[in-house]
Order: structure tokens, then sequence, then C-alpha cells
């Protein structure tokens, strides 16, 4: 209530971007009395969930795009996430897209971004990672988005960029989303192509696998998050790809391209996000369940604002869900709230665990 009626009117008065690079730095610098405005990790036995061979305190996680650079991962979970994806992160720094690039639409409790994959590089973020991590476990699982480095052209470069980033994370990561559905990145998309869809994840998966021989211990997991504005038979072709390529989950969806009937007169560039996304997002996710029958994790992401909507993203198909939008428009705490809303709903239909509840409405 205090964000709505204080943080947020001031928040929003100043630019998209600016506000939340602010916030950032805020947590970035004060992170122990950031954690204490927060409160023990969420969660509940009903809650806990184990996907791709990772346990989660709670299926609630936050989405890429937020904490871009890892600068605040041991704070988020604190305010209720049960898993944290950082990125995307590209093999080289890069500036991004020229600014201004982030638009709130309030009304649709909405965002549009343009971002173009700004971050420090996979080096640097790293080396931020390994430094949090050395002689202490994060407190829930962290996952880690990879991207396509903007002046890197040619399918064999593509290929070595998206590995350079692999290496660097392969043991700091719990594990790995592969971003090839980004609107804002030139080309990016042809990536979701079935042919080079293959080449790529088929090309990650053997690295992934040599690292693991060369070090020991197991491969780290890897996931591909897809457009919601794939076609169904292009869609079901990539499932299909990653169920090859042996991925261990797809993050269905990234933003939109489209924009609604009530966005018809907004006339800014980029990726949708919010609430807008909820329908076409959750349709994605029914295709994918549908086709592939469960026999790949799947992360519901796009539009999904309270513990109902959360709820109904697990019941179509969904291991796991994320927010990011949400936050903005609701605050910090909304994680949080739609954990304790979804035990109620669990309670409500008799629902002992999560995982019970995966696809039963599919």
């Amino acid at each position: 209530m205090i964000y709505k009626r204080a943080l947020r009117p001031l928040l929003f008065s100043r630019d998209a971007e600016w506000a939340h690079e602010y916030t950032l730095e805020m947590l970035r610098h004060i992170p122990s009395a950031a954690a204490r405005l927060g409160g023990p990790v969420v969660t509940h036995k009903a809650l806990q969930t184990e996907v791709a061979g990772i346990k989660f305190p709670n299926p609630v996680g936050l989405a890429a795009g937020c904490d871009k650079n890892a600068v605040a991962i041991r704070v988020w979970p604190r305010f209720g996430f049960g898993f944290v994806e950082v990125g995307t992160i590209t093999a080289e720094a890069q500036p991004g897209n020229p600014k201004p690039r982030v638009f709130r639409i309030p009304r649709e409790e909405a965002i549009v971004n343009r971002l173009g994959f700004n971050n420090d590089g996979c080096e640097v973020v790293a080396h931020r990672i390994a430094a949090l991590r050395r002689g202490r476990s994060l407190p829930t699982p962290l996952a880690v988005n990879i991207g396509k480095t903007r002046r890197i052209s040619g399918d064999t470069a593509v290929l070595n960029d998206y590995k350079e980033s692999l290496r660097r994370f392969a043991r700091l990561a719990d594990f790995i989303v592969v971003n090839v559905s980004s609107p804002n990145t030139p080309g990016l998309r042809d990536w979701l192509q079935s042919s080079r869809l293959h080449d790529l994840l088929s090309a990650l998966k053997n690295e992934a696998n040599a690292i693991a021989l060369q070090k020991g211990g197991t491969p780290v997991p890897l996931m591909v998050k897809v457009s919601p504005d794939m076609e169904p038979d292009d869609l079901k072709a990539a499932a299909d790809t990653a169920i090859a390529c042996g991925m261990a989950g797809i993050v269905a969806t990234n933003t939109t391209i489209t924009r609604p009937d009530s966005l018809s007169d907004f006339g800014e560039a980029g990726g949708l996000s919010g609430r807008p996304l909820k329908e076409r997002s959750l349709t994605v996710l029914r295709t994918l369940y549908s086709h592939c029958g469960g026999s790949i994790p799947l992360i519901g992401v796009g539009g999904i604002s309270n513990a109902e909507d959360a709820y109904e993203r697990i019941r179509a198909g969904a291991s796991l869900v994320q927010i990011y939008t949400a936050m903005i428009y609701n605050g910090p705490y909304a994680a949080k709230s739609i954990n304790l809303g979804l035990l109620k709903l669990m309670e409500r239909d008799g629902i002992k665990s999560v995982s019970q509840i995966i696809g039963a409405d599919s």
C-alpha cells in the first residue's frame, strides 16, 4: 500500500529507465538494509518444487530484464522470489539502443522496452557472481540469461559468441537460459528457425557437456526462451528441437511486438510486457504443454500480476512462473503476495503440493 501511495508516484514521475537504475543502485549499495526490508525466503512445503534436478523454495521467479547485471541477486529472495534470472548478458559489453528506450503505460499496467541487451558483458558479470558465490551459497537458485552480441554476424561467429558466455557461467549458474526471442536485437529471432535453432542448441549442449567432462560435475541445465509472436507450427517445431537437443526446459514467453486494440494509439516500438501480454503468453504455454505432453518443463512468464494468474499458468502447464512488470506496478513484495495467494488457492482446492496441479487444466 505504501508503495502504490507514495513510492510509485515518486518513481513514475521520473524517466522509466532512470527510476529502474536508481532502484538497482540503492539495492546494490545497501544490500543488508534492503534485505531487512524483506524477510526470510518465502517457502512452504506446499510451494517447494523440483525442476531439472534443481530444488526451488517456491515457484515464483524474477524474470530476466530486471537485474541485467546481477547487482542485487542476494536481495531478491528476501522479497519473495523463489529463484532469480539475471541478464540478458552478452559475450561483449554493449550499451544497447539509444535512449529513451523504456516506456510505461499505466492504464494497461504495461511496459514497452527496446533496450537492446545493454549489459556489462559476460566477463564482468561472471566475476561479480563469482565474488558473491565464493565460500557461500545463494538463498535461491540462480539462472543466467545469455544472448547474442549485437555486432556479431555470421552463423559460426554467433555460435562462438553464445559459447563464450556459456563458458563464463557454466560453473556459476544453476541453469542457463538461451535468449533467441528478444525483438530488440536485429536478426536474433531468425535463430528460432528449426535448423538454426538446432545448430545453436546442440552446440551449446555439447559445450556444456565438454565443460562438465573437463572440470567434473554435471552439465549445467540449459533452457531456451521462445517468442509469443511465433505461429503454432513454428512453436511446436521449436519445442521438438529443444527436446531433441537435450534442453532442460522452455521459457514461455519473451515480450511481444504486437499491440492490442487498446494500444493502437501507442507509437513507441519495442517489446510489450505486462497485462496485455497475458493471454498471448498463456496461449503459447498451453500450446507447448499440449504438444509436449509434459515431457519438458515449462516456465510461464508474461502478464502474470497476481496469485490467480500464477495459479492459472501452473494449471496450464508451467512448472515455474516469473514476474517483472507486475513488480513495477504492484511493488517489491509482488512475489511474496503471489506466493501467499497461491497457498490460499491450493488450500481452497485441497492441493497439497504445487507439483500436483502442473497441467491440471490441459
